[in-house]
């Protein structure tokens, strides 16, 4: 009798219905140990690490490292905390050089964190980020952004990640977007010189207009003891509502509602590399990705209603 109940001469077998009950209410791996399998990954990365079996490239990005260490640690921000939405991941390329290009705020600047997070997750990229001079002056900063993808915003760098295929992130606006006051949340500031467009159009790849909607509200930043920035070197000394008020707690970040959104590619097909050295161009490019980013943040912030809920 076979599974279904007939006899196939082979002698009587059990049925369907007698077997199924036997592993109905087992849960499924996943939820039946999910403390097991971090351990077993934990374990793993520590057998990788010991044995060296992992890659470090060119630029100290330290993928496995990455990947099983850095990036859960974040997620836990971006899921639980800021419960991040992302809109327009269609106009990310699955593969290729593309220039990201996105406004920065926050006073600390988790954005570029959760940018990450959020392409690893959903479109299974890692994004090369441009950081600022001031975070390879940390020695322990420096050795921890290098090894999560980020290097250091000069033309050099960004042109050899683009022309070997990766995806990479810049913040144009620098410590003025990241610094500025509360009471000036959402507006963009300058732009610099537009040295991401010359880059992008000497590679010969699209640029992707960013923009990121909660970041603004995490430390909102009331003032600035500028004395105090001077001394220890740092472009602003912020004054939140609960830093340094509340001492360690008011590092704790307010969890606001976050939204990004990817706007539409902007090509350069029609441009050529020696329009990189050409001030118009470049200038009317900058302007362009400026106001498409700025006009992307007022529709998210209508879509977004109230910043904590």
């Amino acid at each position: 009798m076979d599974a279904y109940g007939t006899d196939d001469g082979d002698g009587p077998r059990p049925a369907l219905a007698q077997v199924i009950p036997l592993h109905a209410d087992r849960p499924s791996e996943p939820e039946r140990n999910p403390l097991e399998r971090a351990l077993a990954g934990g374990l793993s990365f520590l057998r990788r690490r010991i044995s060296g079996e992992y890659e470090v490239d060119e630029f100290g990005f330290d993928p496995d490292l990455n990947a099983s260490v850095l990036l859960p640690l974040a997620r836990l921000l971006y899921d639980h905390w800021f419960r991040v939405e992302l809109h327009g991941l269609e106009n990310v390329p699955e593969h290729g050089g593309a220039l990201l290009v996105a406004n920065h705020s926050g006073t600390v600047p988790l954005d570029a964190v959760m940018l990450q997070v959020g392409l690893h997750d959903s479109v299974q990229r890692n994004l090369r980020l441009l950081g600022a001079d001031l975070v390879y002056q940390v020695p322990f900063l420096a050795h921890l952004a290098r090894k999560s993808g980020h290097t250091l915003a000069c033309p050099q760098d960004a042109d050899r990640l683009l022309r070997q295929g990766e995806l990479v992130g810049v913040f144009p606006e620098g410590f003025k977007g990241v610094g500025k006051p509360y009471d000036e949340r959402y507006r963009l500031q300058r732009f610099g010189r537009g040295g991401f467009v010359a880059t992008a159009l000497r590679a010969g790849v699209p640029i992707i207009p960013c923009s990121v909607v909660g970041a603004e509200e995490i430390y909102p930043k009331i003032a600035d003891l500028r004395p105090l920035a001077r001394l220890l070197g740092l472009p602003y000394f912020p004054v939140t509502p609960t830093w340094p008020l509340l001492g360690p707690l008011g590092l704790v970040p307010l969890p606001s509602k976050w939204m990004i959104r990817f706007g539409e590619p902007i090509l350069l097909e029609d441009y050529g590399p020696e329009q990189a050295d050409d001030p118009m161009v470049v200038f009317d490019l900058t302007d362009q990705i400026r106001e498409t980013i700025q006009h992307q943040l007022y529709d998210l912030l209508l879509r977004r209603g109230p910043a904590f809920f």
